[in-house]
């Protein structure tokens, strides 16, 4: 057992050993200058993320959340207003509606993306009486059927916010980022994200010269100039010291990408191998019973923030408990759909069957380590014990 390598679900101090160099001096810089909030380096990582995902504006804040909820204040969404958004996601996406006042419509999910299903977008929408945007989310580092929403924009006559939190450096099935073909895009650099700070931090894009100027003002209390308030808005800042860590990762990025699909390769031919299908064929059908994700057709990219497989509920928590004996890190992301939250209980949405699609993944869904700096031998323990686990618990009986 002292032998078998020990499998975090995430390793930043292996991350951060490989960027030591580069990062220590832009820290320093910014110590010494004691320039801490906006400046010239919020500018930096602000054009660098417009130029990296082709949007117009990239406007920093403070978290991913701050970015859904600015983004929401930008487009007037408030009290007795209604936006659609998916109910497996983070908390954050319907959070932040509700924090306005506004009312989250939860939709389900597609079972093969676990992105929102814009059908049942559409069928919600017939119902609602002030429907003021649709949030689609682009989970785990794959894009949503953007077509298909920028489509239900234009016929519902309401804005998308992309929530692409998971999905920076995302592309859809035109081959264009995340965050520039919504009217927003909102994402987060908290130190799990495939661009991740040393802290909180968010940027929200768009192409609307008209919201970006409403979004940089929001985000400093509404005030322009200092001191003078047209509209009401929050401290939400990006730091000086995060934007100066994030002009270093980003040169990484790509790289990093890279070596997560190819972490997702490894992993989807062991399990394939083993015969595990994708999540296009359903649990539960004949066969190995484990799906793995999806692939992203070219010229679409699944960046894999998270690489997420799916077993039979009944044996879900036990292979968690079972890779945690082994070294090896999990998580379920997420295990109450925003539905059946507690506090969400007014929407009247709890009842179990609601949301059966969301209800279904949150019991079977398991996170694996993915990160770039995973070895062959760490990949190869993941797969072999979860492979020798569901062999063991799980056999095809048909």
């Amino acid at each position: 057992m002292s032998n078998t390598p020990k499998v975090p679900l995430l390793d930043l101090k292996a991350q951060y050993a490989t960027i030591r160099d580069e990062i220590e001096p832009v820290v320093r810089k910014v110590i010494e200058d004691q320039w801490f909030i906006m400046g010239p380096e919020v500018k930096g990582i602000e054009d660098e993320i417009a130029a990296y995902t082709g949007a117009k504006h990239a406007i920093g804040c403070a978290s991913g959340s701050d970015a859904i909820l600015l983004s929401c204040m930008a487009l007037g969404i408030g009290a007795g207003d209604e936006v659609i958004c998916p109910s497996f996601t983070f908390f954050a996406t319907g959070g932040s509606i509700a924090r306005l006042g506004a009312k989250p419509v939860y939709a389900d999910i597609d079972p093969v993306t676990y992105n929102m299903d814009p059908e049942h977008v559409r069928e919600l929408a017939k119902g609602c009486k002030n429907l003021k945007a649709i949030m689609p989310v682009h989970l785990f580092g794959q894009a949503v059927d953007m077509d298909a929403y920028v489509a239900l924009g234009k016929e519902l006559g309401v804005p998308v916010i992309e929530d692409a939190a998971q999905a920076i450096g995302t592309k859809d099935n035109t081959g264009a980022m995340t965050g520039t073909r919504g009217t927003i895009g909102c994402f987060s650099f908290f130190p799990s994200k495939n661009l991740g700070g040393f802290g909180d931090g968010g940027i929200i894009t768009t192409n609307d010269d008209e919201l970006a100027a409403k979004l940089s003002i929001l985000r400093v209390h509404g005030g322009k100039p200092k001191y003078y308030h047209s509209i009401i808005g929050a401290n939400s800042r990006l730091d000086a010291l995060q934007a100066a860590v994030l002009r270093v990762k980003l040169r990484h990025l790509e790289s990093w990408h890279d070596a997560r699909g190819e972490n997702a390769r490894f992993y989807d031919d062991k399990f394939a191998a083993a015969g595990a299908k994708t999540s296009a064929t359903p649990l539960g059908s004949d066969g190995f019973q484990m799906r793995t994700p999806e692939p992203a057709k070219t010229p679409a990219r699944h960046v894999y923030n998270q690489y997420v497989i799916r077993v039979p509920a009944e044996i879900r928590d036990d292979l968690r408990a079972h890779l945690t004996e082994q070294g090896i890190g999990t998580e379920i992301y997420y295990p109450v759909p925003l539905h059946m939250q507690e506090c969400f209980a007014y929407l009247g949405q709890g009842k179990v069957g609601t949301l059966p699609e969301s209800e279904s993944a949150a019991a079977e869904t398991v996170a694996l380590p993915i990160y770039p700096e995973l070895t062959t031998e760490q990949k190869a323990h993941v797969a072999d014990t979860i492979v020798a686990f569901i062999n063991e618990r799980a056999p095809v009986t048909a």
